[in-house]
């Protein structure tokens, strides 16, 4: 799936959620507002370091199941801020004049299924594998979810 699709899937399911705050935020600023929070290089979105961090953090059984083909396990809010920094999640909240605790919420209802649709084509897997050091860094992250 590419970026667009990805960052168009996200913004759908935070308009979705239970939020009414986020409800009717437009498309276009929360594709903006999650570019932003998790952009990489070269305009590409990086959630291959979430996920060491995850793996890092003792997560790596949730990070597991969104980059697998099961169920994604669902991740809290009060857990993408230590992911992701209370600066980021003032800065996606601010962007999109929401509360933190609403911009937690709705990073945390997105999250798992952006990750688990980036992953089939193997763009995240590219990133996790060169920033996990290579295929000895990878088989040694993945021999710790067995």
């Amino acid at each position: 799936m590419d970026i667009a699709k990805i960052l168009q899937l996200g913004a759908s399911l935070i308009q979705q959620n239970s939020d009414e705050a986020t409800t009717n935020l437009g498309t276009d600023e929360l594709k903006s507002a999650i570019s932003n929070l998790f952009g990489g290089e070269e305009g590409k979105l990086d959630f291959g370091s979430l996920l060491s961090k995850m793996h890092a953090g003792g997560l790596g059984h949730s990070a597991a199941s969104w980059l697998g083909t099961g169920e994604n396990a669902a991740i809290s809010p009060d857990t993408i801020t230590e992911l992701l920094g209370s600066d980021k999640i003032k800065a996606f909240a601010s962007q999109l004049g929401l509360s933190e605790e609403s911009a937690k919420s709705a990073i945390a209802d997105a999250l798992p299924e952006m990750v688990h649709k980036a992953s089939p084509e193997g763009s995240l897997i590219e990133n996790l594998f060169e920033k996990a050091g290579g295929i000895k860094g990878l088989t040694d992250i993945a021999s710790k979810f067995f």
